[in-house]
């Protein structure tokens, strides 16, 4: 009985022993359990070990008493073998650290809610994975796909576009912002995407109600004296009705749908996913750089369903538009923003004015009956608008499609719709004003060389290839007919064919000249954006830095450059000084700061520690390959016992490196 107790007390021990070991010798948690387990195996493998190696020195016979120095051998083989018994449960420890890492463990009400989130995810993984198998779009996930092999481009564009409308909103969505990214997109993909929409069946108004009480923190009455409970028009995420306010105030009413957060979060994962895929395993994904691009569109996403966003962004644009507390008139029209009503809105509400009129898109019939003038001042209004808010404020609506852009019954144009907004910084607005200029004045070296400064250019890049078709573009644009696209579009073209990265702000603007170009030709068909925009640029680019800005900007950088040179007579008497007595060095700046020394520290540490440990190893096989050395009792060999013990120490150095390298690895 007391025998038993003492071989439990022992095993514990031991499994406690070797998780506290593993914990300070790799200095990372281990997971107890698997410590604990691999602890007891030591145990029950260990002590019968070690009573193996001892039988094995034939130091304990029966019947013969030992002397010290026996006694004492005896003593070192048998700590010796429990410690390499200890060493290979610390390896195994290791192993199994590398393959199943230790995580934190979960309470079972979350982990069930992960299993089922999880579920779900793979669920409707599969799901998108077998609509674009059957509507043969496969190819876009594996290059050599069966489907994909015989097909022409125009028939993978319609496969692609089946695939999108039948996966969902989200898919939607981004098949739409695709639509946009010329400089991603080629054709046919362009044109085919471009056909998608994301109309959806109507919600009654007992779901829509409660989501406005919740949204406004109030029963509908008290702020709303009316509501049409026909919605005046339905998208996949909102649906829009008129409502009147309790002052008489016509407004509309956006209300996002109940779930579509929900299943726009759960989408997101399944895009970055597939689009990570895509990206492994086609070219046309490697070409569209599809993951960073779907990791900016599920961020802009997200926040285009706070309303609280869209409700800045159309302050914004508000900003942009007015002069003198009033609408600003561009080009003889009066473009407007509709009045946002903040005690009537929230995250999922939005109440604004009710924009009378007919947006562009479906505005046809009624711009058949307005005159060829009425038409060219209201495109020139129009572009001057947004070349303005693009040049001069840097703020600009990043989703100017005919259907945001709406024709109002008085003649004049309002812009609806600021779910998304590009902002661009004084430095690449000039940057961008010198393309143009540059390409009004037909200079294809400058326009080349001014691109260059605003895109990332991959070391494989033809410059010159590049600078020859941007001269091409710049030569025949002015012979090109009606209908083949602006300079700015095709500039795109050329940018995308040598696979140079347009910023995401650039790639904003230049999207907004594209779609602002379809908005045009709708007004005027045989409307010239390049011609008519290039020549307004002078005049703005002298409102994007007016003298007195200039002034205060040569004044800035003169007090900052006068800092500097007061300095410099210190800085170089300082260098000068260190020349002198040789104590002058050259630091890199790329490991001055903490974090980074601690790195440099980390790594010389691992380096040392695993030179060390390889140096013990060689020294033990040395030893035990030797076959000299003093003999011992039992016909031990002195060096054969130095050797198990360097031996065990050089193993655990090289356990800890391993465990440091893997660690670093992952993280």
């Amino acid at each position: 009985m007391l025998a038993d107790i003492v071989t439990v007390i022992l095993a514990v021990t031991t499994a406690v022993l070797v998780g506290f070991a593993a914990r300070r010798i790799f200095e990372t948690p281990v997971g107890w359990p698997r410590s604990l387990i691999v602890g007891l195996l030591v145990f029950v493998a260990g002590v019968p070990f070690a009573s193996w190696a001892v039988d094995q020195t034939g130091l304990v016979q029966s019947g013969r008493s030992l002397s010290v120095s026996a006694a004492v051998l005896e003593l070192a083989v048998l700590l010796i073998s429990l410690a390499w018994a200890f060493a290979i449960g610390l390896a195994v420890l290791v192993a199994l650290e590398i393959i199943v890492p230790t995580r934190r463990l979960s309470n079972s009400v979350d982990v069930l809610r992960a299993a089922i989130k999880q579920r779900r995810r793979t669920r409707r993984y599969a799901r998108i994975l077998s609509i674009a198998s059957r509507r043969g779009a496969d190819w876009l996930f594996h290059d050599h796909s069966r489907s994909g092999a015989d097909t022409t481009r125009e028939q993978r564009a319609e496969a692609l576009v089946a695939t999108i409308n039948e996966s969902g909103v989200t898919f939607v969505k981004l098949g739409q912002i695709l639509a946009t990214r010329r400089d991603l997109v080629p054709e046919p993909y362009l044109g085919a995407l471009a056909s998608l929409q994301s109309g959806a069946s109507t919600l009654p108004w007992t779901t829509i109600g409660p989501v406005i009480e919740d949204g406004i923190g109030a029963p509908i009455e008290t702020l709303f004296a009316s509501n049409d409970p026909e919605p005046l028009a339905a998208a996949s995420v909102a649906q829009v009705h008129t409502a009147t306010l309790l002052d008489g105030t016509p407004v509309v009413v956006k209300v996002q749908r109940p779930a579509a957060r929900a299943q726009v979060e759960a989408d997101v994962d399944i895009v970055l996913r597939l689009a990570r895929r895509a990206e492994r395993h086609s070219r046309l994904g490697r070409d569209m750089r599809l993951e960073s691009v779907a990791r900016g569109f599920t961020a802009s996403l997200l926040e285009e369903l706070d309303y609280g966003i869209e409700a800045t962004n159309t302050e914004l644009i508000r900003s942009t538009l007015r002069q003198g507390g009033g609408p600003r008139v561009h080009g003889g029209v009066v473009i407007s923003v509709p009045k946002l009503y903040p005690q009537a809105s929230g995250e999922r509400v939005l109440t604004m004015e009710f924009v009378d009129g007919t947006p562009l898109s479906r505005a046809t019939e009624r711009l058949s009956t307005l005159s060829a003038e009425t038409r060219d001042a209201l495109a020139m209004g129009l572009m001057t608008a947004v070349i303005e808010q693009i040049l001069v404020h840097g703020i600009f609506h990043a989703d100017l499609h005919p259907g945001n852009v709406v024709l109002r019954n008085d003649g004049s144009l309002a812009l609806i719709d600021f779910g998304a907004v590009g902002v661009v910084e004084l430095s690449q607005r000039q940057n961008l004003a010198a393309i143009l200029l540059a390409a009004g004045a037909e200079d294809d070296v400058a326009t080349a060389d001014a691109l260059l400064l605003v895109v990332d250019v991959p070391p494989t890049a033809d410059l010159d290839a590049f600078r020859r078709d941007i001269g091409v573009i710049l030569t025949t644009q002015r012979h090109m007919p009606p209908g083949h696209g602006s300079v700015f579009t095709r500039m795109v073209d050329v940018i995308r064919r040598h696979r140079i990265a347009l910023p995401g702000d650039l790639a904003a603007a230049f999207r907004s000249f594209a779609t602002l170009e379809g908005c045009l030709t709708l007004l005027v068909p045989d409307f010239d954006v390049s011609e008519r925009a290039i020549p307004a640029v002078p005049s703005l680019l002298l409102r994007m830095t007016p003298p007195r800005r200039l002034a205060t900007s040569f004044q800035s950088q003169a007090i900052t450059t006068a800092s500097l040179l007061r300095t410099l007579p210190r800085r170089l008497d300082s260098l000068l000084t260190g020349v002198e007595n040789g104590t002058a060095g050259i630091g890199l700046r790329a490991f001055s700061d903490g974090p980074s020394q601690r790195f440099l520290r980390n790594i010389t540490g691992e380096l040392v520690g695993a030179l060390i440990s390889i140096a013990a190893v060689v020294i033990a096989v040395v030893l035990v390959i030797s076959g000299s050395g003093p003999v011992l009792d039992g016909g031990i060999r002195l060096f054969d016992v130095l050797a198990a013990t360097i031996g065990f120490l050089g193993f655990l150095g090289l356990l800890r490196v391993v465990r440091q390298v893997v660690d670093r690895g992952r993280n």
